[in-house]
C-alpha cells in the first residue's frame, strides 16, 4: 500500500510539472520612461528694434555723460543727445567713437544704459550687433547691479556679455566680476572664444541667467559658464540675486583697451546694434 502511494505521489508531481517540458518564457515587462519636465518657456519682456530714425529712445535708454576715466585710463568723453555719437539710422543703433576736441578730450564716443528705465533679474538678454575695428577700441555689452549708486563697484556686481579690444580682433569676452572676483585683483572670472568677422558681419552676443549659473554664448553657442555652487553663495562671491540694468558703449584705450596704444588712422568707428531683446 505505501509504494503504491509512493507511485502515485511521484506521478502526479511529474504531471504537474509537465514532464520534462521547459517552462514558458515570462514576458517582458515594457521598459519604464520617464519624461524629464519641459524647459522652461521663456517670453519676450523687452525690446527695442531701432526702427525709429534720430536719437535713442528716451524711454529706454538713458546717457552715462563725461570724460572722467570711468575707473579705467579711458580717453573718450561720453556726450549726451549728440547725434554724432548715438543715432538710430536704416534700422540700427549706432554708438560711434570719434577722435575730436571735445571737453578737453581728444575722442567722443557714447554710453547708453537702462538704469532708471528698465532693470531685470534672469532671464536672457540678446544683442545683434555689428562691432568696431582697430587697435583702440574697446566695445562693451554688459549689465551692472542696481544697487550700485549704495553699494559700490565691484560689490554690485557686473555682468560682461561681450567684451572686445581692437588690437585682438575675434577674441570675444564674457566676464563676470564680484567683490571677492574682479580685475583690480586679477580674480575675475572670464571666457572666451573666437569669432571669424566681428567687424563685418552681425553676431548675436547673449547671456542666459538664472538663480543658479550665467552662460554666455555667440550666435547661440555657450562658450563659457560660470556657476553659483563654485563661486560660492556670499553676496562678494555671488550678487547676482538682484536686478541689473544693460550698458551699450564704445571706450577709446584704457586700462585694457589701449594697451597696445591707439592707432589714430582709424577714426571714426562704430558698434552697430540690429535688436535688443530681453527673454525672461
Amino acid at each position: 500500500m505505501k509504494t503504491l502511494l509512493n507511485t502515485f505521489l511521484i506521478a502526479t508531481l511529474v504531471a504537474c510539472k509537465g514532464g520534462n517540458s521547459v517552462a514558458p518564457t515570462p514576458t517582458p515587462l515594457p521598459p519604464v520612461v520617464v519624461t524629464p519636465p519641459a524647459p522652461a518657456v521663456l517670453k519676450l519682456v523687452w525690446a527695442d528694434e531701432f526702427e525709429t530714425p534720430g536719437l535713442p529712445d528716451p524711454t529706454k535708454w538713458a546717457y552715462d555723460v563725461g570724460g572722467n576715466g570711468w575707473g579705467n585710463n579711458e580717453l573718450q568723453f561720453y556726450t549726451e543727445k549728440r547725434l554724432e555719437n548715438a543715432r538710430v539710422e536704416n534700422g540700427k543703433l549706432v554708438i560711434e567713437a570719434r577722435k575730436e576736441d571735445y571737453q578737453a578730450r581728444k575722442y567722443t564716443s557714447a554710453r547708453l544704459l537702462t538704469a532708471g528705465k528698465k532693470t531685470w533679474k534672469y532671464g536672457r538678454i540678446e544683442v545683434m550687433a555689428k562691432l568696431p575695428k582697430g587697435v583702440g577700441t574697446w566695445p562693451a555689452i554688459w549689465m551692472l547691479g542696481e544697487n550700485i549708486g549704495t553699494a559700490g563697484w565691484p560689490k554690485c556686481g557686473e555682468i560682461d556679455i561681450m567684451e572686445h579690444v581692437g588690437y585682438e580682433e575675434g577674441v570675444v569676452h564674457g566676464t563676470v566680476h564680484t567683490l571677492d572676483y574682479n580685475h583690480s585683483k586679477n580674480t575675475q572670472k572670464e571666457g572666451k572664444t573666437t569669432i571669424a568677422n566681428v567687424t563685418t558681419e552681425f553676431h548675436l552676443y547673449s547671456m542666459e541667467w538664472t538663480d543658479k549659473q550665467i552662460e554666455f554664448m555667440v550666435d547661440k553657442q555657450v562658450f563659457y559658464t560660470v556657476q553659483r555652487s563654485v563661486l560660492g553663495g556670499s553676496e562678494a562671491q555671488w550678487p547676482f540675486d538682484q536686478p541689473f540694468f544693460l550698458i551699450l558703449n564704445i571706450a577709446v584705450g584704457g586700462n585694457w583697451g589701449g594697451l597696445k596704444g591707439i592707432d589714430d588712422s582709424i577714426w571714426p568707428q562704430r558698434m552697430e546694434v540690429d535688436y535688443v531683446r530681453v527673454y525672461q
